[in-house]
């Protein structure tokens, strides 16, 4: 009897979520990010085939899977979102710009430089989107490392987390240009530079108006739950204002992405408090068990399609090195953009260099667009060994930088010290 539901789905999400615990309790535990535990464990599931083992194989195609990966997605950039601060933004004003674009525009122009001289082959659309990958910023990994040396209030880490979410913003609409220029590719046309600057407005007005007439609305809404009977109304109403925005950002041609991170940056300050008196809970708090269980599907899935065959090719590892190094030195580029004096730019540069679980949704992103290549066979704009090759420039930019901005900041502490 047929129950709509394969069975070997529900012992492969089994599979998926305790490794993915198990591995990111592990990395946690050795003074690392869970994530790159999560990933790691999907490296190692996925390539148990080594060792004639083969059941794992379907789980890497598998719609269901890949349906609740996206919904991670989703929900991970509703999270980010959650945890930027708008007004971080315009306090720390032209450093944080600066720090942001020159952020952007550095690493992009030496990713799109390392594919084609390491790929020249594919498609010109292909090395802009490897560029696109090194772009953005993990803000949760340097803010941790802040964070724990009681740090976050600092000048730097204003500047890193507000220049952080810039970097995202800018980082998705680059992803929104160049997919849909990928999308016109793929039926035959071209993007014109008047599509680009209606792809570029359309997003700058999507963000715009969903935060400015979200924030005039939603939370006032939102914090009227409290006197709901019902329990997890605030909860599911948050979830589906979220995957609304993500549906409305994907109407207007956006990745759904950019709908889930506008919709975190509206509810940021969004509390919860109950009929009965109890304390107020952060929305974010209450989101915890929902993305506990969604995003590391995502992180193990994309672990499981990095094939480690590959890497007995030199050339894939050369690609591998080669793009981790402009990663780190596109990041230090960044720190030029400090405009302000007696602040710690090697820390800024440092803390800027993790790409985390944004360059992992960038590159996951592109392994499922479809492009012409010159012999014309529609493959995907980023291939299995090229994904490798970018999958280890995410793990060693984030296994890097707790460390060295650790160090860097104490540095300028034994420095002050010394003076």
């Amino acid at each position: 009897m047929n129950h709509g539901l394969d069975p070997a789905v529900l012992i492969g999400i089994v599979v998926m979520l305790v490794t993915a615990k198990l591995g990111g309790e592990l990395f946690e535990r050795m003074g690392q990010s869970a994530v790159l535990g999560e990933l790691v464990a999907g490296v190692l599931l996925g390539n148990l085939v080594i060792f004639g083992f083969t059941r794992v194989e379907p789980l890497k195609t598998n719609e269901t899977i890949a349906a609740l990966a996206e919904l991670g997605v989703i929900i991970l950039l509703f999270e980010v979102g959650l945890e930027s601060d708008l007004r971080q933004m315009i306090e720390v004003g032209w450093s944080a710009l600066l720090v942001a674009l020159l952020g952007v525009i550095a690493p992009f122009l030496l990713g799109w430089g390392v594919s084609a001289y390491f790929l020249p082959e594919e498609a010109t659309l292909a090395h802009v989107f490897i560029g696109a990958t090194l772009c953005a910023t993990s803000v949760g990994i340097t803010a941790r490392v802040f964070k724990d040396l009681g740090k976050l209030a600092t000048r730097e880490a204003r500047i890193i987390l507000g220049a952080a979410v810039i970097d995202d913003v800018l980082g998705l609409l680059i992803l929104a240009i160049v997919a849909g220029a990928i999308h016109a590719a793929s039926t035959g046309g071209t993007l014109s530079m008047l599509e680009i600057g209606l792809i570029s407005a359309k997003s700058i007005v999507f963000l715009v108006a969903a935060i400015a007439i979200g924030l005039l609305l939603v939370p006032r809404l939102l914090r009227g739950a409290g006197r709901l009977e019902s329990r997890g109304v605030l909860l599911t109403l948050a979830i589906s204002f979220c995957l609304f925005l993500a549906w409305a950002s994907a109407k207007v041609g956006l990745a759904p992405i950019v709908g889930a991170f506008a919709a975190g940056l509206i509810l940021d300050e969004v509390h919860y408090k109950p009929k009965d008196g109890r304390n107020e809970r952060d929305l974010h708090d209450l989101l915890q068990p929902v993305s506990t269980v969604l995003v590391p599907i995502f992180f193990v899935l994309m672990g499981l399609k990095v094939d480690l065959r590959l890497f007995t090719r030199v050339d894939i590892l050369g690609l591998a090195v080669t793009l981790t190094v402009a990663a780190i030195i596109g990041k230090q580029i960044c720190s030029l953009g400090v405009v302000e004096r007696r602040v710690n730019r090697l820390a800024i540069g440092l803390g800027m260099i993790p790409r985390g679980e944004v360059g992992l949704i960038f590159a996951g992103i592109g392994a499922t667009l479809m492009l012409p290549s010159a012999s014309g066979v529609i493959e995907p704009v980023i291939g299995p060994a090229t994904f490798g090759a970018v999958v280890i420039m995410v793990i060693i930019t984030t296994m890097i930088t707790p460390p060295a901005l650790k160090w860097s900041l104490e540095r300028k502490r034994t420095n002050k010290r010394e003076e």
